[in-house]
């Protein structure tokens, strides 16, 4: 029924889609200028991951030696989710902070 249902839910034939929480994605980072942070962000940030039409928190994890991330950047990260979502290799979102897209991205990798 169509209350049993809510926004960013998959309907699919039992057992045809995985729920992930941990993946790797190359992703870029808005400037100032696109409407993007004004600041770099660290390991261990916490922004809201859109895809599709779902959004959940998730946590960065840099790759060793690199201690920050500057608007502008292209970079290679890993994510986890703080729920399981639906996702597979070459899937792409958005990074959202405070109301605003911060950056986007495309899953290389999904780990878990």
């Amino acid at each position: 029924k169509r209350e049993e249902i809510e926004r960013g839910q998959v309907l699919s034939k039992p057992g045809s889609v995985t729920p992930h929480t941990k993946f790797k994605a190359n992703v870029y980072v808005l400037t100032k200028d696109e409407g993007g942070r004004h600041t770099p962000f660290l390991n261990g940030y916490k922004p809201q991951f859109y895809f599709r039409t779902t959004d959940v928190t998730g946590t960065v994890k840099l790759p060793g030696g690199v201690e920050m991330v500057m608007p502008g950047d292209n970079i290679e990260m890993e994510v986890e989710l703080m729920m399981p979502i639906a996702m597979d290799k070459e899937v792409r979102f958005a990074i959202r902070e405070g109301g605003r897209t911060v950056g986007a991205g495309v899953v290389t990798q999904v780990i878990a």
